[in-house]
């Protein structure tokens, strides 16, 4: 190609690559339909009806407090929620919405002693079931771990996804640990911690892949011909989508998770309860993924030791903490392997 052809081709790039990026926040996420079931302050419990269903128990879906829940269902073709229905599921998603300074008050307890267990009392109600599988991912698996240790007795399965359990080896307590940070002073300024503050933090951890290489893949990909769009957009809308963390609840995760790393010591209590990771009884499925750098796989399995479970299965699978489920190869590698083992344990 000569001078003037390589021109060409370079601004045709960049115009497309410019398009891309600039209208992620147009790109359609989590379209399935679904119907509101119940909805308490922030928190709403959405439902998406099988028309194949084929399995008795239903199945409550939970993410974390620092990205939407979306990732669930990212869009038509890679929707973890379209696989589940297409295999006879009846899936309920809790959504934790967004929070202002007016939730800043609201602890842990709050989320997984008030809106979980309601979510659980109504997911059961809506489905005319005496008993829930419940799938937690990352701080969603933290939280559903917490209420099964408390509140466990209507859950029949527990699906622990990339789940921060005890965090020693983790790079948030080699930051947090030190005297010099003390979450109360973010708080004091934010009383509800903006997510973008938490996804700079994330990004910092690999900042040459989330800062350079991704970029330079998408440009690599378009110049190359190869259509990204639908697939870019829907990850960078979803990346960029960061709920406000409330504040009080922002401290004892910090606090609990990664400076004393509690959890796994038995010394987080809610509403003056102790949180006994030995209470856990339900059917446990614990998936790990090679390449995570938020929750790496030693920061998980050791609950596998600590629960009196007497199921308990370990998938350890390539991929990293968000891509395991949304990758190239989820469809086709987790999802199938997550959905045999729920149905194995799913009937009356």
């Amino acid at each position: 190609m000569n001078a003037v052809g390589q021109l060409r081709a370079f601004a045709t790039t960049a115009i497309e690559f410019a398009n891309i990026v600039l209208t992620a926040d147009d790109a359609p996420v989590a379209v399935t339909p679904r119907e509101v079931v119940w909805t308490h302050r922030n928190t709403t419990l959405f439902r998406y009806r099988s028309q194949e269903r084929r399995h008795a128990v239903p199945l409550l879906l939970v993410f974390a407090l620092i990205n939407r829940p979306d990732i669930f269902d990212l869009q038509p073709g890679n929707s973890f929620v379209e696989h589940l229905l297409a295999e006879g599921f009846d899936v309920f998603l809790l959504d934790w919405g967004e929070h202002d300074d007016d939730a800043a008050d609201m602890g842990l307890e709050a989320f997984v002693l008030d809106e979980l267990h309601w979510g659980v009392r109504e997911t059961l109600r809506a489905s005319s079931a005496e008993e829930l599988s419940l799938l937690g991912w990352c701080i969603g698996g933290t939280l559903a771990a917490m209420y099964a240790a408390l509140e466990g007795d209507a859950v029949r399965n527990l699906i622990l996804l990339t789940t921060p359990i005890d965090t020693a080896s983790s790079r948030y307590a080699k930051w947090t640990a030190r005297d010099s940070f003390d979450p109360a002073l973010v708080t004091d300024v934010y009383p509800s911690v903006p997510g973008g503050m938490i996804d700079f933090a994330n990004k910092l951890l690999k900042p040459v892949t989330n800062y350079w290489t991704t970029y330079r893949r998408l440009w690599e990909d378009v110049h190359a011909g190869k259509d990204r769009r639908v697939a870019y957009q829907a990850m960078a809308r979803w990346v960029a989508d960061n709920p406000r963390f409330p504040g009080r609840a922002f401290r004892e995760w910090v606090t609990w998770m990664y400076k004393d790393n509690a959890l796994v010591r038995g010394r987080v209590r809610l509403r003056g309860r102790r949180v006994d990771l030995g209470r856990i009884e339900q059917n446990l499925l614990v998936v790990t993924a090679g390449a995570d750098h938020i929750t790496p796989r030693e920061g998980t399995v050791g609950v596998l030791d600590l629960v009196g479970s007497a199921d308990v299965t370990h998938f350890d699978r390539p991929g990293g903490h968000i891509g395991l489920m949304v990758g190239a190869n989820a469809r086709r590698g987790i999802w199938p392997d997550i959905t045999e083992w729920l149905a194995q344990r799913s009937a009356r």
